[in-house]
């Protein structure tokens, strides 16, 4: 598999999500994989070869993250300093004043990122070891926010908004797995595991859970990679 061969994937899945519509509370709708797609197609090209052991699923992006790289749990210090990714990125169209996009200049660090990407620099060093049997994505590409800039997670959209998502990302997500022939896919919190393993339900292919690296979550705030070795390690993919 190439590199190309993932983004055919994403392609696919933006021709489905251009149809769909989101209505209030939702006020704004960013799309990372269009307006920072350079540098996700980057991240695809650098570290997206297969297999892979296993696929770490997260949510959504969030807005100090991916939504400004592009990269998922997207830092900008350590998708700069430790994955090698810088890229231009075009703000959406329609920004929400208190989410601007700022791309690789904003100023804010996104603490999941810093979380997620410093256990797995401090745990293997170099990124070609730890991409080498891992590859990191999200089950939806799209960030939601309120009219007061509050994020409004895809499990909280209305019925009939979650059915036609899930369908398109669920589609997405096995294609991945396909792919990647992951052993196993490991959902960052429970919102992702619970759509792996419907989405997956079929498949070939173990389902697993770790504490989200969210501040939201008090348990992440004692001692996340601490908490995830032992998480890991229960799963059979840590030595």
């Amino acid at each position: 598999m190439t590199a190309d061969d993932l983004e055919t994937i994403i392609d696919e899945l933006l021709k489905r999500l251009s149809f769909l519509e989101f209505g209030p509370p939702i006020a704004h709708v960013y799309n990372p994989l269009i307006y920072a797609r350079k540098p996700y197609s980057r991240y695809c090209e650098r570290y997206g070869e297969g297999p892979k052991e296993a696929i770490f699923l997260g949510m959504n992006p969030g807005p100090w993250g991916m939504a400004q790289t592009g990269v998922p749990f997207g830092d900008v210090g350590l998708v700069k300093g430790w994955l090698g990714i810088e890229d231009e990125v075009d703000p959406p169209p329609v920004e929400h004043p208190k989410r601007p996009v700022r791309g690789f200049q904003c100023p804010r660090g996104e603490v999941s990122g810093q979380r997620l990407w410093g256990w797995a620099r401090e745990r293997f060093g170099s990124p070609s070891r730890f991409f080498r049997r891992f590859w990191v994505g999200n089950y939806c590409p799209l960030v939601f926010m309120e009219e007061s800039g509050r994020n409004r997670t895809p499990d909280k959209l209305k019925k009939n908004e979650r059915t036609a998502l899930f369908e398109a990302c669920d589609d997405a997500l096995r294609k991945t797995v396909q792919l990647l022939h992951p052993r196993y896919v490991i959902g960052i919190g429970n919102f992702a595991f619970q759509r792996a393993a419907s989405a997956l339900a079929d498949a070939d292919v173990g389902i697993g859970c770790i504490t989200h690296p969210s501040p939201a979550n008090p348990k992440a705030n004692k001692g996340w990679a601490d908490i995830i070795e032992r998480e890991l390690e229960e799963l059979d993919l840590l030595p």
